[in-house]
C-alpha cells in the first residue's frame, strides 16, 4: 500500500511538470517549423517531413503535397525535412542531388536559389517572434493590463535609490528622458540598463527634482525559491492607494503591447547572452529542459495565462538562439548563405562538412551546460 501511494505521487507530482512542459514546448516547436515549412512551400521546395520531436513516429499522416505530418516519441524539439536535405539538420545531399532528375531538382532544398533558402531558413525564428506577439497580445487582451502609478510608497534602506535621494510619494516623470507612465515602465527601463546610472525626474510636492540612480545586481528568489540576478535600484509601489488596477486594451493596442514586449524580452536576452560571453554575467543561469519543465508545473499553478506567457518568452529564446550563427543552427546555414552570396557560389564541402561538424560539436556542449546546470540546481 505504500508503495503503491508512493508510485501514485510520484506520478502525480511528474504529471505536473511533464504537462505543462509537453504543452509550451510544443507550441513552440510547431510554429517554428510551420515556419520553416510555410515559407518553403511558397518558394516551391518540397517538404518530405513535418515532425513535433525526435526519434520513432507516434502518430501521423500524409498530405496531398507528399509531405508526412508527424508526432515523434522524443519531444525536445522538431524538424522539416525538405527534398534533398541528407538529414533534420538541412545538411545537403549531394549523392541524392545528383541522381535527381529536372523536376525533383526543380523543388529540391539545395538547388534552390541562396534568396529562397535563405528566406526558408529565417522564417523558422521569425515564426517564433510572430508567435511571442501573438501571445503576449492577446493575453493582454482578454484578461487586461495590471498597471500602477509611477509613485514611490517606499524606499528601501541602504538602496541606490536611497542613496540618491529618493523619497515616498515621489512621481516618477521620466528615466533618461524617456516618459514614465506606469510603475511598469520604471521597472523595464532599470531592467534594461544593468548598472549603467539613471537620470530620473520626479515630481516631489509639485516640484521637478532630478535625481541620479546607479542600480546594483542583486540575486533574489521568486515565490517558488528560484533565484536570479537584476539590477534593482530599491524603489517599491504598492496598492494601498488604489494605483494599481486592470486596464482594457483594444486589438491595436494589446498588438502594439505584443511587439513592445517581445521588443522587450529579445533585446534583454542578447544583452543577457553577450554579458554571459564577456564574464560580466554567469552562465549558471542557462537551463534545459529539466529547468524548462520545472518552471513550466510552476508557472501553470498560476494559471494559463501565466503559462501562455511563459511559452512566448521561451519562444523568443529558441528564435534567438537559432539566429546564433552557429553550424548546425538556423544562424549558422544563414551564415553559409550570406558567403554564398558574396562570393557567387557555395563554400566547398569540405568547409560546410567542418563547420557542421563544429556546429554539432557546440551545440553538444551547450546542451551538456544546460543539462548540468539543470541537475546541480536541483541538488
Amino acid at each position: 500500500m505504500e508503495i503503491g501511494a508512493i508510485t501514485s505521487g510520484l506520478w502525480s507530482h511528474g504529471l505536473i511538470y511533464i504537462v505543462p512542459f509537453l504543452f509550451v514546448l510544443t507550441i513552440i516547436v510547431f510554429f517554428h517549423e510551420l515556419g520553416h515549412f510555410l515559407i518553403g512551400r511558397l518558394c516551391g521546395i518540397k517538404a518530405l517531413t513535418f515532425s513535433v520531436g525526435f526519434g520513432p513516429e507516434i502518430v501521423g499522416f500524409t498530405d496531398r503535397q507528399g509531405t508526412r505530418w508527424k508526432l515523434a516519441a522524443i519531444p525536445l524539439g522538431g524538424y522539416v525535412k525538405f527534398l534533398g536535405d541528407e538529414n533534420a539538420a538541412s545538411v545537403p545531399d549531394r549523392d541524392a542531388v545528383d541522381g535527381m532528375n529536372a523536376e525533383e531538382r526543380r523543388h529540391a532544398f539545395p538547388t534552390a536559389s541562396v534568396g529562397r533558402r535563405a528566406a526558408t531558413v529565417a522564417a523558422g525564428p521569425i515564426a517564433n517572434f510572430i508567435l511571442s506577439i501573438v501571445i503576449f497580445a492577446a493575453v493582454v487582451f482578454f484578461t487586461g493590463r495590471v498597471v500602477g502609478d509611477p509613485v514611490v510608497s517606499a524606499v528601501e534602506p541602504d538602496s541606490p535609490a536611497a542613496a540618491a535621494g529618493f523619497q515616498p510619494g515621489d512621481r516618477v516623470v521620466s528615466a533618461d528622458g524617456e516618459d514614465i507612465n506606469y510603475f511598469s515602465d520604471l521597472q523595464r527601463h532599470v531592467a534594461a540598463v544593468g548598472e549603467n546610472p539613471v537620470e530620473f525626474e520626479v515630481d516631489r510636492g509639485g516640484e521637478p527634482v532630478k535625481l541620479t540612480v546607479t542600480p546594483r545586481l542583486e540575486t533574489r528568489e521568486d515565490e517558488f525559491g528560484n533565484s536570479f540576478t537584476m539590477p534593482i535600484v530599491g524603489l517599491r509601489a504598492d496598492n494601498s492607494n488604489g494605483s494599481f488596477r486592470v486596464q482594457s486594451l483594444g486589438p491595436f493596442e494589446a498588438l502594439q503591447y505584443g511587439v513592445s514586449q517581445t521588443w522587450f524580452v529579445a533585446s534583454q536576452t542578447v544583452g543577457f547572452i553577450g554579458e554571459v560571453v564577456t564574464g560580466r554575467q554567469s552562465a549558471d543561469q542557462i537551463g534545459g529542459p529539466i529547468r524548462i519543465a520545472q518552471v513550466s508545473g510552476q508557472v501553470s499553478t498560476i494559471g494559463f495565462a501565466a503559462l501562455l506567457n511563459l511559452a512566448a518568452l521561451l519562444s523568443i529564446s529558441i528564435g534567438i538562439l537559432n539566429l546564433l550563427p552557429v553550424p548546425m543552427l538556423d544562424g549558422g546555414h544563414l551564415l553559409f548563405y550570406a558567403f554564398e552570396a558574396v562570393r557567387g557560389r557555395p563554400l566547398s564541402e569540405r568547409v560546410q562538412e567542418v563547420g557542421f561538424r563544429i556546429g554539432l560539436a557546440l551545440v553538444t556542449m551547450l546542451m551538456i551546460f544546460a543539462f548540468w546546470n539543470d541537475i546541480s540546481g536541483q541538488v
